[in-house]
């Protein structure tokens, strides 16, 4: 397979991965923006994810029944907003009220010059489906599928998305970013406690913040900011695209430098340069709220590529990964302290050194503490024991076959040939990891267990209940 997977960069920087695949004549594409939550500058949180949902209102030609005509309407709002922001700040209820009546009146009038969703009637029209896009603290990653004979299509959609964008519809979608951000966190007491959580786990890195932003930060971010944001990291030299399917390769070669060629060269933002200093002490975080109790356990480790990445993954099945881990296990079916127990090897992100978390729903009847001290003793069990040699293998035949089956389809291997690419510096690792799987020991877990799960580098959560 590694072998009928094709690479080339263009002149301006943008990078292309091809894997042929001719089972069916379908085609899966990914665009890979390398800028998410950590890149956001301070006051500014929300940006990357606000960025992504402006990504699909089109550009100057799609999207807009006169792009000349909206583009003084879309500024005459963005200055009534700050008007507005202003009279609110001086107290001057009557004439924000004022303002307030002309901005409804502009944007309705911007609105009747929109096609709604044309970038995605588009597609699919044209037999597209899967059109979407996710948001991380790492990366911003947009994908569809396309049947085989419209890869020229794409190409022309794509590369028009990130050359003319038009962030119209900006003051409608700030309002969807805000209840996304109520749902998810404000409403949410797990939510809450996660945003906490990290806050506390990571002193200045960037991962301490929610990658959908602060809610006084996404209020108060400007169609300018987007703008801003757009212009310094959507740079050529970001940006990685996946081809993966019933295509020629030398025929997207040819087509992405006719489309894709049209972007300038331009210098790349820098990106996070802020290390997390080691942690020197078991850190806390308490909160009450209506809700069932919760007990969160995180440990610090290194980035994806950590030489002991693979061993860290490892530990993170070995403990949390479904109904046959040792935390399930544990936790919920002998002691029956919990009703659920998981965890994440690579919390929030894992290009920079993050976090192992380790959770737990409290069970009714018991308490935090009962959950703290049961999780506490499979930790110890991993540092004083080797992991018998037939359980390794199980979690070993688990997560080979885990990461096969998500190559199985065009996407899924269009989604981790692209990451690999940009987080590890090539796609091949991605490959070079089945057999890293293979070559870890009871040893190698003992080891990385013992330098890793020490008090000085504990954080704990707990969320307990305020009924």
């Amino acid at each position: 397979m590694i072998q009928q997977i094709a690479e080339f960069r263009l002149d301006n920087g943008i990078q292309f991965i091809v894997l042929e695949r001719h089972q069916a004549p379908v085609v899966s594409f990914v665009t890979y923006a390398d800028v998410g939550g950590a890149d956001e500058p301070d006051g500014k949180t929300g940006v990357a994810h606000f960025l992504e949902h402006l990504a699909f209102k089109g550009t100057t030609r799609i999207g807009t029944q006169n792009y000349e005509a909206e583009q003084p309407l879309l500024d005459r709002l963005d200055e009534l907003s700050e008007q507005i922001k202003a009279a609110k700040k001086a107290g001057k209820e009557a004439q924000a009220t004022q303002l307030q009546a002309e901005f409804a009146k502009i944007e309705a009038e911007a609105a009747s010059l929109v096609k709604q969703n044309e970038y995605g009637q588009i597609v699919e029209q044209a037999g597209g489906v899967g059109l979407n896009a996710t948001t991380s603290a790492d990366a911003t990653v947009y994908f569809y599928s396309f049947p085989s004979n419209k890869l020229e299509l794409w190409m022309s959609l794509e590369s028009e998305r990130f050359l003319e964008p038009v962030f119209r519809e900006f003051y409608k979608e700030q309002e969807v970013i805000l209840e996304e951000r109520r749902l998810r966190t404000d409403n949410s007491p797990i939510g809450k406690m996660i945003e906490a959580f990290l806050d506390k786990a990571f002193q200045v890195h960037p991962y301490r913040r929610p990658v959908i932003g602060y809610d006084e930060d996404i209020r108060n971010l400007s169609r300018e900011d987007v703008q801003q944001f757009f212009d310094a990291h959507y740079v050529p030299s970001k940006l990685t695209m996946a081809v993966v399917g019933d295509v020629d390769s030398a025929e997207v070669k040819r087509l992405a430098q006719i489309y894709f060629g049209r972007y300038q060269a331009k210098p790349a933002a820098p990106g996070v340069t802020v290390v997390e200093p080691p942690q020197k002490a078991t850190r806390e975080v308490t909160l009450e709220l209506p809700s069932q109790p919760w007990y969160l356990e995180g440990y610090h480790r290194p980035s994806i590529n950590d030489p002991d990445h693979v061993i860290y993954d490892m530990i993170g099945r070995l403990l949390s990964d479904g109904r046959t881990s040792r935390l399930y296990k544990a936790l919920v079916e002998e002691k029956r302290v919990a009703l659920s127990a998981a965890g994440f090897s690579g919390f929030p992100g894992d290009k920079h050194p993050n976090l192992m978390l380790l959770y737990a729903l409290t069970a009714p009847g018991h308490t935090v503490e009962e959950v703290a001290t049961v999780l506490r003793s499979e930790i110890e069990r991993l540092k004083t024991e080797l992991v018998a040699p037939e359980e390794l293998d199980r979690v070993k035949t688990q997560t080979r076959a885990g990461l096969l089956r998500s190559l199985d389809s065009n996407m899924g291997m269009a989604r981790n040939l692209v990451e690999y690419q940009v987080k590890t510096d090539d796609w091949r690792n991605l490959f070079n990891e089945l057999e890293q799987i293979t070559a870890v020991t009871p040893a190698d877990i003992q080891r990385v267990a013992r330098s890793t799960f020490t008090p000085e580098n504990r954080t704990i959560g707990r969320l307990l209940s305020s009924q």
